[in-house]
């Protein structure tokens, strides 16, 4: 409450402490006359149960309210202290005749706020910004309601208040005669067109502040209706129109606390929702008493104490699970869904982390919810800053949410605390979503590798092996063609020839076996990789293994991932490094596989980490398994490349 300005708190401690007073008073005075119940009397309830019902609420908007126009806290002000001053008045005059001015207030003190309800209270509902319509509407009613109380304040007695001197009394009397039997019919004129208003924007207006509206027009509608019963002919009995406004009286507050509560205007916080439950409780308390032990003295015998005790056991029984059921509506009132419905919806909203956070946000009720994955840092909105929640899954940390409250309110421990309790499952999603979206990218490259090397297969046969097995083909024939004429040159031909078809065909068992060896299937890792040494070998690279622990067992799909990726980079170096000797490093830990292939060669060129088709191999063997792979300088010079990839422990 420390940005409600200091007047307003004053000011609604004052209409709280007067409306109380005066409403005890009231009943005190009302214990001790004991008038007959007529409809004087209803009249008087109803300006009581005003001053009782709007003294609370006048304190709580006045004591609350950031934003928006304060006007709705000073008509529920005027309502409580017009209708607990004329409550007051009317008690205390059937037991002293003065003073005048006391008098009077029974007849005009609730005229201001109760009028204002009808004209004024459902323009004001829900706040936003004022059209030219508003404010004409609400400028009519209030000179309508001026008007009003200037002719009730200088009337004849015991209603006048301020008498006037004869002749300005005659210029008042000219002019009110007139307008006395008109005013009534445009009172109820003025508040059908504040109902039709209010109806406009429950069917036509924006999307978030239609919540209760329709509420509030029905509560309009019957507050109206029931002051115009009051200034049609008299068909009915005198206590039809007294219950009315008392039924709707009853009505219209609630009607207005629902459209605040759903769209949480004036910063109305726990206080309205422990003052429901209260007011529910106690009102339903007293209520099932009354009428039960009205019925059963009526069954039962009058001197038997059975009806008292029957009922005080059974609402003594029933009260704590009504009370509960009555919390959880009140909560999900004030605060929107639990716990359970709120993860209903997260649950529907699986893949897709924006549609989570416009189901919290619409569950919640709150301005806006974001999850980011960039950093902390929340995403550019107009709404102040927000509460931030990490979102860790596992031990990772894969974003942040983020959640603004609606204008002029704060968010309280309860949406924090349901924020908190939802980060889990968030993360969870948000982590799903990003594994997707990973998956789908690795088989898109995957498919895009898998063309890479088919194309490459292509090349090596069509480029290499096929022109050198159709250059045989031709040192065959030509050998042929010696062996008559100088079967010495054949011969050295054909030597020649020996050699290159021995060399294809070790070219051949190379790219067979960088598919995949048949070794890896029957003794694993560390034998294949043994194999690889020694077809090096006898290229002229010396590959030096080293494995430190043993690294068996492994899963096929682990082994035949390392073992790509190690021919792929021995490939890379007697292609490119321009060294004899290599060090290539098996090293299993208790819960990863570490493969490191170093050479002191050349180093990696300007495009060696740019999309070729062995760097892509390894990066994508790497991802199938869900490792990593590393490719950097060595020192002094070289490359190093270093995959590791996280096993099951053992």
């Amino acid at each position: 409450m420390s940005n409600v300005p200091r007047s307003h708190r004053v000011a609604a401690w004052a209409v709280l402490t007067a409306t109380a007073a005066l409403t005890v008073g009231a009943v005190v005075a009302w214990c001790v006359a004991l008038p007959a119940f007529t409809a004087t009397q209803l009249y008087s309830l109803v300006d009581l149960m005003d001053g009782v019902v709007y003294g609370g609420v006048a304190w709580l908007v006045l004591t609350r309210q950031r934003t928006g126009s304060t006007m709705a806290g000073w008509i529920v002000a005027s309502v409580a202290l017009g209708g607990s001053l004329s409550a007051f008045a009317a008690q205390w005059t059937l037991l002293h005749p003065g003073p005048a001015w006391l008098l009077s207030a029974h007849h005009w003190a609730w005229v201001p706020g109760l009028y204002a309800l009808v004209v004024v209270m459902p323009w004001l509902l829900p706040d936003r910004r004022w059209t030219s319509v508003d404010r004409a509407a609400v400028g009519v009613g209030l000179g309508y309601l001026a008007l009003l109380v200037v002719l009730l304040a200088t009337g004849p007695p015991p209603a006048g208040l301020f008498p006037l001197p004869s002749g300005v009394r005659d210029v008042r009397d000219t002019l009110a005669r007139p307008l006395a039997p008109v005013l009534p019919y445009v009172l109820v004129a003025l508040g059908l067109l504040a109902a039709a208003g209010a109806a406009w924007r429950w069917r036509r207006g924006p999307a978030d502040q239609r919540h209760g509206m329709g509420w509030v027009t029905t509560g309009s509608v019957l507050l109206t209706v029931a002051f115009l019963v009051t200034v049609l002919p008299p068909v009915v009995p005198a206590t039809v129109p007294a219950l009315l406004i008392l039924a709707s009286q009853a009505f219209f507050p609630a009607a207005v606390a629902v459209v605040v509560l759903r769209q949480q205007l004036w910063g109305l916080r726990l206080a309205v929702r422990r003052t429901l439950v209260w007011y529910l409780m106690t009102g339903g308390v007293v209520g099932a008493y009354s009428v039960f032990v009205t019925v059963l003295d009526r069954l039962l015998p009058i001197t038997s104490p059975v009806p008292q005790l029957l009922v005080t056991g059974v609402i003594a029984a029933a009260f704590q699970p009504v009370r509960e059921a009555v919390q959880r509506r009140v909560d999900r009132l004030v605060h929107g869904e639990g716990p359970e419905p709120l993860l209903h919806r997260v649950a529907h909203s699986l893949g897709n982390p924006s549609d989570v956070g416009t189901a919290v946000a619409a569950a919640l009720r709150l301005a806006e919810v974001r999850v980011s994955t960039d950093g902390p840092e929340p995403p550019a909105y107009d709404g102040g800053p927000p509460v931030t929640v990490p979102l860790v899954s596992g031990e990772r940390l894969v974003g942040h949410l983020h959640a603004w409250p609606r204008p002029g309110e704060l968010l309280g421990a309860r949406v924090t605390e349901a924020l908190t309790g939802l980060a889990p499952v968030v993360a969870a999603v948000v982590d799903l979503a990003r594994t997707n979206r990973d998956l789908s990218r690795s088989q898109r490259r995957l498919a895009e590798v898998r063309d890479e090397e088919r194309r490459a297969l292509r090349r090596d046969l069509h480029d290499g092996l096929g022109p050198a097995l159709s250059g045989i083909a031709l040192g065959l024939s030509a050998s042929r063609n010696l062996l008559t004429r100088d079967p010495h040159r054949a011969d050295e031909l054909l030597e020649r020839l020996i050699v290159e078809l021995t060399s294809r065909a070790e070219d051949v068992r190379n790219l067979a076996h960088g598919l995949l060896p048949p070794v890896l299937a029957d003794g694993g890792l560390g034998p294949a990789v043994e194999l690889l040494r020694e077809r090096y070998a006898l290229a002229g690279l010396t590959v030096v293994v080293r494995v430190p622990v043993p690294l068996e067992p492994l899963s096929d799909a682990v082994a035949t991932a390392a073992y790509g990726v190690t021919a792929e980079a021995l490939r890379n170096v007697q292609r490119h490094a321009g060294v004899q000797r290599c060090v290539v490093t098996l090293d299993r830990g208790m819960d990863r596989l570490r493969v490191t292939v170093t050479d002191n060669g050349r180093g990696l060129a300007a495009d060696a980490m740019g999309p070729g088709v062995g760097m892509h191999a390894m990066r994508e063997r790497a991802d199938g398994v869900g490792g990593t792979l590393n490719v950097a300088p060595a020192l002094p010079r070289g490359t190093t490349v270093c995959l590791r990839i996280p096993l099951e422990p053992l």
